[in-house]
This record gives C-alpha cells, sequence and structure tokens, in this order.
C-alpha cells in the first residue's frame, strides 16, 4: 500500500479501530493564486490497501477534520467562510452535507451520537449541535470567546472556557447540556487569569449512551446579559485605580443635570473624545482610534462569513497592542 502525497506539510489522523487514517496534505504556496494559505488536500488511506482523495465540494482551507468513534465515518469543515462541513463514508463517498455557516471547528460526543459545529477564534462563538443520526439539528446556542471545548464522557455535557494566554480577559469557563442549556457557570475575577481547565477522565463505557433529547433542560443560571467591551489594560495597572482627574471625570454624573436616555447600543471599544493639549499626541490617537474602528468593522465582516485576506487578518491580531497603546496615551493625558 503506497501512495504519493505532495506537500509541505502533513498531518496524519487515525480511527479509534487504527483501520484508517486522514492525511491532511498542506503546500505552503497555492499555485492557482486563489489563497494566500497555500493550498491543502485531504487524502483518506486504510490498512486493507485502499486508498483515495476526499473530493470537497467547496474550495478553500480545511479547518477540520474529526472521525466518529465508530470510526465508519468522518466529519470534514473547510471552504473559504462561510465555511461548508460535510460527513463522509469509509468510501469517501459524502453521507449528510450541513451546508455553510461561520464555523471552523467539529466536535463528536464520546458516543458519536452528537456532533457540535463550531466557529471560535475570529468567529464569534456559534455553535450547532446535531443529531448525526438523524440528521435533525438540536440546538444552537453561542458561546463567545471560548479558547477551549471539550465533551465531558457522559456524552450529554460539554465544557467551553476563555482561557490565558489566548485571552487575558473575562477568563472563565461554562458547562452546558447538549440542548443550549447553561448548567454551571463560572466567572474569574477581573484580577486573575484562567490558564486550563478539564473534564475528569473516566474509561470507555463507564457512561451508556442515552436518547437524544430536543427539549432544552431546565438551567438555574439567570441569562446573560451582554458585557460593554472595555478598552484594554496592561496586566500590571488591573489592580491599581486610575488617578488622572480626567479619565475619573469621563464617569462622574453631575447631580444638577438629567440623566440622559441610554443609547440603544454602544459600541466595542468606545472611547470618549477627550485632548491632551499636544496636537502630536492628539493625531496619535485620532489614528489609533481609525485603526481600531477598521478592525471592528473586519470583525464584523468574518462574524458574517465574509473571507478576510492575509493583511486583514494580521490587522485583527494588532488589535490588542493598539489597545494597550491608546491606553498609555490616554494615561498620559
Amino acid at each position: 500500500m503506497f501512495q504519493e502525497v505532495k506537500a509541505d506539510k502533513v498531518t496524519m489522523l487515525w480511527n479509534k479501530k487504527a483501520t484508517a487514517v486522514l492525511v491532511i496534505a498542506s503546500t505552503d504556496v497555492d499555485k492557482t493564486g486563489a489563497s494566500y494559505y497555500g493550498e491543502q488536500t485531504l487524502h483518506y488511506i486504510a490498512t486493507n490497501g485502499e486508498s483515495a482523495v476526499v473530493q470537497l465540494p467547496k474550495n478553500g482551507p480545511i479547518y477540520d477534520v474529526v472521525w466518529n468513534s465508530s470510526s465508519t465515518e468522518f466529519c470534514a469543515v473547510y471552504g473559504f467562510m462561510p465555511a461548508k462541513a460535510t460527513i463522509f463514508n469509509l468510501k469517501c463517498d459524502p453521507v449528510f452535507d450541513f451546508g455553510t455557516g461561520p464555523r471552523n471547528a467539529a466536535y463528536y460526543s464520546p458516543h458519536g451520537h452528537i456532533l457540535v459545529l463550531a466557529g471560535f477564534g475570529n468567529l464569534r462563538g456559534q455553535m450547532e449541535v446535531w443529531d448525526v443520526k438523524n440528521y435533525k439539528l438540536i440546538s444552537k446556542p453561542v458561546a463567545s470567546d471560548s479558547t477551549y471545548f471539550a465533551w465531558c464522557p457522559d456524552g450529554e455535557h460539554i465544557l467551553t472556557a476563555t482561557c490565558a494566554p489566548r485571552l487575558r480577559v473575562n477568563n472563565g469557563y461554562k458547562i452546558w447540556h447538549y440542548t443550549g442549556s447553561v448548567l454551571h457557570k463560572y466567572d474569574v475575577p477581573s484580577n486573575g487569569e484562567l490558564w486550563q481547565v478539564s473534564w475528569q477522565p473516566f474509561l470507555d463505557g463507564i457512561f451508556p449512551a442515552k436518547t437524544i433529547t430536543y427539549q432544552a433542560v431546565p438551567s438555574e443560571v439567570p441569562n446573560e446579559v451582554p458585557k460593554v467591551a472595555t478598552a484594554y489594560r496592561p496586566p500590571a495597572l488591573r489592580n491599581k485605580p486610575i488617578t488622572n482627574s480626567k479619565l475619573e471625570a469621563r464617569n462622574d454624573k453631575s447631580p444638577d443635570l438629567a440623566p440622559t436616555p441610554a443609547p440603544q447600543s454602544i459600541p466595542r471599544n468606545t472611547i470618549s473624545q477627550s485632548t491632551s493639549g499636544d496636537p502630536d499626541i492628539d493625531k496619535k490617537i485620532k489614528n489609533l482610534k481609525k485603526k481600531l474602528k477598521a478592525i471592528e468593522q473586519l470583525k464584523e465582516q468574518a462574524a458574517t462569513g465574509k473571507q478576510l485576506e492575509k493583511n486583514q487578518l494580521e490587522k485583527i491580531q494588532k488589535e490588542t497592542a493598539l489597545l494597550q497603546e491608546l491606553e498609555d496615551l490616554e494615561l498620559g493625558i
């Protein structure tokens, strides 16, 4: 058995029974010029000598490929955003197509009867929970800013978390039921960070598979109120009060003035229009605000499924540094 694969890098994914392996072959340069990220192909190789190139009907990167625990099928998430997700059998024939959506990851439950398609990282944490025996959608919860996902060994509960160093603000974790209910939530104090969280391991077979339910289970966790994003503060300054009088004045409310009605929506990273008296500093602050506004627009475009260019993704990655630079300038006002 031998299959030639031309690639600069390969990733091998064996099924649980070790009867077949999926190979993601990646090249650094896409000769067609369609992508900045090179080209990827998916190959199937079985221990009985069978092999095939998995035909993915949409061009673009391969974000994730996962085996079902039964070792008889696998799911691929691929294509320019909005990405497609498809289940294939061992003949590499498509069994079910989930269509397109803002997703870049897939997670089978331990028993293989439920599949979660999710959009993390640059996406907004949308999840689709599917019954893959009947190919029926169960729920569509949202786990914003999640950097970690894991199924509980019982096949009923899901853990999502926001951890450092990937994200250093709003750290914490949630335990979900697959029907979309949040059963437990823990928020790390603002001066702390969460680095790791995991389920207690159990041997296979300890938890039998249960009949899938579509009705959300009761939850005592109150519905969340969206948090207003605040300006980034370096870790060294988070435990210190803001002593600058002009910064404090922004939060002052004069008792002589009637309260103004709250705006319908508050844009993220809203920054006051104070000036320093130094034209050079004011110019730098103005330019930083323009860059941050452009980044917000790019993130909104990515959330709607638009494929961003490489330079646009690089701009988004600079957001934290720009926020810190702006904070430093304003602290000096």
